[in-house]
């Protein structure tokens, strides 16, 4: 496929971690990419290699969405350095704190809120604006969490983002349709931290309901589904081995 047949994704965060593993799912799709970071854009390693056997173009771009104006020149941005707006937009990037009711500070609200929720909206904004052919099936996923099911004080300023995000997409896939498709995709724990010892993440895993945690491909796999589902909007896939389905008596995520 050439490449300008091949479809162009944005994938925020898309660098490392969890954005590294959808972007390097959609690689393997057959997609252009166009990688965001926060300070930099450098792939990592596993990411990097996925890219050199793909072939498939990319380049990263850089955008600190706690600056005012960021978000609304990143799709303009990629326009004119591929020559076209992208067909999916994944906002992957996200912000944690460790902050509950009693610790959050307005500063930490604010900051959540402008890379979980506003950046999102002003991507979708100028997504939704961009010139496509009348055919196109523009689409956009937006990563939630499986927390916003069971919700629990931890995290605090991130979880209510995130129900901001939550809220969004179902307006958005209204507002936008047909022309854009907008559904979200809720991970469970897929790549824990280093806090996470290998005992706590065996007894985490074991009190799913399908006694596993899930795997970074899944949730790369569902963006994937997402992506290509011409029927889809407005709906929401959690990808957290049931999680969402289980009532905690205190954050699951802490047990251990």
């Amino acid at each position: 496929m050439s490449a300008a047949a091949m479809p162009l994704a944005l994938v925020t965060g898309g660098h490392r971690r969890l954005g590294a593993r959808i972007a390097m799912g959609l690689a393997r799709a057959g997609y252009a990419l166009a990688i965001h970071g926060r300070h930099d854009a450098e792939p990592h390693p596993f990411l990097a290699e996925c890219l050199a056997e793909t072939g498939v173009p990319w380049a990263g771009f850089v955008a600190d969405f706690l600056e005012p104006g960021s978000a609304e020149t990143l799709v303009p941005a990629i326009a004119a350095h591929f020559g076209r707006a992208p067909d999916l937009l994944v906002n992957s990037a996200s912000l944690f704190g460790q902050d509950r009711l009693d610790s959050v500070t307005g500063d930490e609200l604010a900051d959540h809120f402008a890379v979980n929720a506003s950046a999102p909206i002003l991507l979708t904004r100028s997504f939704a604006r961009a010139e496509r052919p009348a055919e196109a099936d523009a689409c956009i996923v937006n990563l939630l969490d499986q927390r916003l099911a069971q919700p629990h004080g931890d995290q605090l300023a991130y979880t209510v983002s995130k129900y901001a995000l939550a809220g969004f997409t179902r307006i958005a896939a209204r507002e936008l349709a047909p022309r854009v498709r907008v559904n979200a995709v809720a991970p469970g724990l897929t790549l824990a931290t280093e806090d996470y010892g290998a005992e706590q993440l065996a007894l985490l895993g074991q009190a799913m309901p399908l006694q596993a945690l899930p795997e970074p491909e899944d949730v790369a796999r569902a963006v994937l589904y997402l992506a290509g589902a011409r029927a889809v909007t407005g709906q929401t896939i959690h990808v957290d081995a049931g999680a969402h389905m289980r009532s905690y008596p205190r954050d699951f995520m802490h047990l251990g």
